[in-house]
């Protein structure tokens, strides 16, 4: 079966090699105002994310860390930082609503991201509705954590309906931001850091330095977040024996090179990303995963990646390969419900953003909801006429 290196192909050659005005070498850039959208007489949308179906209300915090013991492996000179979104199951009407990102952030991802800065603004998307609520009480108990990792030069918030629909579900999810690997995060003390790394990968072989970087950052964020560095406030929360990762393109990918360096995280996701750092020939000592992807058909001719045929053959414990028809590689994200909202569709992806989430969420939750609390998981048994877009490969 073809498949397409979308994580290279889609996001790097499209959006990095591009150069955008956003990815320079240094470590803060400036914030550029917002673009205009077209007809800026008309009723500007009203962006929102879809509503958790879980059974908890959902808090947020966010972390920022430093690891001291390394070098960012982008700027040499700095120490390797990581910006955390921590979502948690809450208490009902406590906290405060949470932002959707900095007005920053929402301009630097607009530079980038095709044609939906013709029709919102970064103000609109950086007012995006979530249910997640900034400093909510926490729900009392232990419950299992799952880490996120988003695509080469898109942010941790692009994996927000995700975040906030597993918190709802009871996990704690820890949404990572690898610093100098997107289009502009913002960090303390002012600094919108930019894709410092985007300057410095130029082929397809490169993007190991990127999967094997994350999985050094995931191990780092377990450290820090879990046993007696604990630096977390509601460290509490979490469960260390129940740990889970998933990501998007090289951020799916990295779940692997991680579950192949630590035996902290006991399943994972691959949502459509190439293996740039391939899965071990002996596998992942049993441990189950999950490979959910783009639709086949809507790949260029000349693209070919045999990455997720050589996984599948070295994995070693309860698996899945699914493909959803009509799934272009950015379905998996919130970001085809906001386009869909501000009526900027992508026609490389024709499955609706609200019909993308939907069977995201399902599939990822179930797949957790299997692996990390023992409860059944009849969407895996095969096709269902409840979602005849998900196909089960090989």
């Amino acid at each position: 079966m073809r498949r397409s290196i979308r994580a290279l192909a889609l996001t790097l050659a499209a959006l990095t090699l591009a150069a955008a005005p956003t990815t320079l070498s240094g470590t803060a850039v400036a914030a550029s105002p917002g673009p205009s959208p077209a007809g800026s007489g008309t009723a500007a949308p009203r962006l929102a994310l879809p509503k958790p179906t879980g059974g908890s209300a959902v808090g947020r915090d966010t972390l920022h860390l430093v690891d001291k013991g390394r070098k960012d492996p982008w700027v040499p000179t700095a120490d390797r930082e990581l910006l955390l979104s921590l979502y948690y199951p809450a208490r009902a009407g406590t906290g405060r609503p949470a932002s959707y990102m900095t007005v920053p952030e929402a301009t630097a991802l607009l530079t980038d991201r095709g044609t939906l800065g013709q029709h919102v603004t970064a103000e609109q998307v950086s007012r995006t509705r979530t249910y997640a609520r900034e400093g909510a009480r926490p729900l009392a108990g232990r419950h299992p954590l799952v880490v996120l990792s988003p695509g080469f030069t898109v942010p941790r918030t692009t994996l927000t309906s995700l975040a906030e629909e597993l918190a709802s579900r009871g996990y704690v999810v820890a949404a990572v931001d690898h610093a100098y690997e997107t289009d502009g995060t913002s960090f303390p003390g002012g600094r919108l850091l930019g894709c410092a790394a985007c300057e410095q990968i130029s082929s397809m072989e490169e993007m190991g330095r990127v999967s094997d970087g994350r999985a050094k950052d995931i191990s780092f964020v377990l450290d820090r977040l879990t046993g007696p560095r604990a630096v977390w406030r509601y460290a509490g929360l979490i469960d260390p024996r129940r740990i889970g990762a998933a990501g998007h393109s090289i951020g799916g990918a990295s779940t692997a090179a991680v579950m192949a360096a630590d035996r902290r995280v006991k399943a994972g996701v691959n949502l459509d990303g190439t293996f740039f750092t391939p899965v071990p020939e002996q596998g992942l000592d049993g441990r189950p995963y999950l490979m959910l992807g783009g639709d086949p058909a809507l790949l260029p001719p000349d693209i070919e990646d045999h990455s997720w045929e050589q996984a599948w053959q070295r994995l070693d414990g309860w698996k899945r390969w699914l493909t959803v028809t009509g799934a272009g590689h950015f379905a998996f994200t919130d970001w085809p419900v906001l386009g869909e909202q501000a009526g900027d569709t992508d026609p490389d992806s024709p499955l609706s953003g609200t019909r993308s989430q939907q069977i995201t969420r399902a599939y990822v939750g179930a797949f957790f909801d299997h692996q990390l609390r023992g409860r059944p998981a009849p969407l895996f048994d095969g096709p269902s006429a409840a979602n005849p877009e998900v196909v089960f490969q090989p």
